[in-house]
């Protein structure tokens, strides 16, 4: 891995949505979707690949990712991405074809329903897509139960077994008109588009009924058909039928930064994602229209530019010569909400990987200029996080040549009477780490940053004192608006960097480090304490089992759904009641 793909599977998302592997002359030779794009991603990196897979990865670059709604919105956005950019590692949908859909004949004299690879017969009704043949064979197959439209290819000259069983209307024999016809088609269509509850409450029922007698292929099976009938459900903000050419833009900010992302529309399909970073200035709503505006400049201006608000509107509306757009409802005001989220995750990557090629030594260097120290080559950051008090813990990170060590994290279960002071923690981290350095002799690090102000380095100035040690000390001054903007020495003078960005940068993302770790390390203490009052007591429930159980369930909320009968396959049926009966007692 390089850092830029280092630097990147660290930002990845826990969403669904797309990626595009890019070679070093920035083309796009691989697209691919994913439930959990920090999962699938990363897959490609952390573990040994072989045959085609190993030659794609060999030749990644970096990569980009676009985040969805939901998985149904990947699986279409991958298929309008591949066939727009025909990536040479996708042999999959390099041909006009889709993914299954539902074609619904209606211009033929027997209408008839089946799977199609595409949506060229202007004959048909298309529904879907579906992420596999067998998800569209269950719904043709719920429909061919309960609509009686033909199953034959061809018209036969005798009713076969579809008409005995009530399946089929039987123009084989019987003449059907078209209104007959159009009244079937018309429930149809409904049901295809959601219309379809009472189906859904009578397979739920199903799969509970044949769980309870422990019948589970046939609950399976009957999952299945839920699955995909759910599926049909589902909304998508990825293809609009109106075919406009539209350009979608939402934005988001950060300490005096801005990311402003816009999803590009042709024809009713997403085709592509682009991002723009810059340093805010001035009004936000007017930096964003400017931007736009500089933006259709240089590119064509579409049917439609749609924009997150009144204001930003009314700054274009004049400026452009198409129709701006604020939605505050429905499927345009949806995509809006997704286009922002890209744009959060698109500028927490600049923060991460911006100034990447930079010199970090003469970044140090720059640091320890302005805090009148040596370069500190060795860099410890701590943070506090607890709930209420509870499960509080410290977190210390650990940076080496302005790179992060992982190996060498801390966490430390807070002992003191009141876990809710966070000075308090603060003290008793400092106390622990570096008193026991001082005791085994180890070497001490260069710098020593507090996530916080003049009071949280006030106590580490007061740590020092009593363990009698002289370590350089620094913290991070915020603005009112609990934004990191500066830098405080020991003696409490601030020191601004509004010009030193490259510096403010690695600031930055240290911080963002020690708070990640902070916060995912309590979650795991929490998680694993709600875990252990669930457990205790129950006999046959060993350390082997909670292992199996956590890693089946990682939350209480996951175990609390659990049927009996899951429950049954990792532990014994009278173990598994005890367990079921302790998570639901307060019903």
């Amino acid at each position: 891995m390089n850092e830029y793909i280092e630097k990147g599977i660290a930002l990845l998302p826990d969403k669904p949505g797309c990626y595009l592997m890019h070679n070093e002359d920035d083309e796009i030779i691989y697209i691919g979707k994913a439930k959990n794009l920090k999962k699938r991603v990363s897959q490609y990196f952390l573990r040994p690949q072989s045959g085609k897979t190993f030659a794609m990865v060999s030749h990644v670059h970096h990569f980009e990712t676009i985040i969805t709604a939901s998985e149904k919105e990947a699986l279409i956005l991958e298929m309008n991405l591949i066939q727009k950019n025909h990536p040479r590692y996708n042999i999959m949908l390099m041909d006009d074809k889709h993914y299954p859909y539902i074609a619904v004949h209606k211009k033929v004299k027997d209408p008839y329903v089946s799977l199609a690879r595409n949506t060229k017969d202007k004959k048909c009704d298309y529904y879907g897509p579906y992420p596999n043949s067998s998800a569209a064979y269950e719904v043709i197959d719920v429909i061919n139960k309960l609509f009686p439209l033909r199953k034959c290819k061809t018209v036969p000259n005798s009713p076969c077994l579809y008409y005995h069983l009530g399946q089929c209307i039987a123009p084989c024999i019987n003449k059907v008109t078209s209104e007959d016809y159009q009244k079937i088609l018309d429930d149809i269509r409904e049901f295809l588009k959601g219309e379809n509850q009472d189906l859904i409450n009578d397979l739920k029922s199903k799969i509970k009924k044949a769980s309870d007698e422990l019948d589970f292929e046939t609950a399976q099976k009957y999952k299945e058909t839920l699955v995909s009938i759910e599926h049909i459900n589902e909304k998508q903000n990825v293809e609009f039928k109106d075919k406009i050419n539209r350009d979608v833009f939402a934005f988001y900010t950060r300490d005096f930064y801005i990311s402003v992302t816009c999803f590009c529309y042709r024809k009713g399909l997403l085709l592509s994602k682009r991002n723009l970073t810059y340093e805010l200035v001035g009004d936000i709503n007017e930096f964003v229209s400017e931007i736009i505006y500089q933006y259709y400049l240089a590119n064509p201006t579409p049917s439609e530019v749609i924009v997150s608000n009144e204001d930003i509107k009314n700054y274009l509306v004049d400026a452009l010569e198409t129709n701006v757009i604020a939605p505050t409802k429905g499927k345009l005001h949806d995509v809006i909400s997704t286009v922002e989220i890209n744009a959060k995750e698109s500028l927490d990557a600049h923060f991460l990987t911006s100034k990447i090629g930079d010199n970090m030594i003469e970044l140090l260097e720059k640091l320890g200029t302005i805090l009148k120290i040596k370069t500190p080559i060795r860099i410890e950051l701590f943070d506090n996080s607890h709930l209420q008090g509870t499960n509080a813990i410290g977190a210390m990170v650990v940076y080496i040549n302005g790179e992060p060590v992982k190996k060498m994290y801390r966490k430390f279960n807070i002992e003191s009477y009141n876990k809710k002071d966070d000075l308090s923690s603060m003290r008793e981290c400092l106390t622990r780490r570096y008193g026991r350095l001082k005791d085994e002799g180890e070497s001490f690090p260069d710098l020593i940053i507090v996530d916080g102000g003049k009071t949280q380095l006030e106590v580490a100035k007061e740590v020092m004192e009593k363990l009698e040690l002289d370590i350089p000390l620094a913290g991070l001054v915020k603005s009112d608006k609990h934004r990191t903007n500066g830098l405080i020495d020991k003696n409490f003078n601030e020191y601004y960097l509004d010009d030193e960005k490259d510096l403010f940068f690695l600031l930055t993302r240290m911080q963002d480090e020690v708070h990640r770790y902070a916060i995912t390390t309590h979650i795991k203490k929490r998680n694993k304490s709600m875990f252990k009052s669930v457990f205790d007591d129950i006999k046959g429930i060993g350390e082997s089992r909670k292992e199996k159980l956590i890693k089946t369930y990682p939350s209480i909320s996951e175990l609390k759904n659990a049927k009996i009968e899951e429950l049954m396959q990792i532990l014994p049926k009278e173990v598994a009641e005890i367990l079921y009966n302790r998570l639901h007692a307060d019903e």
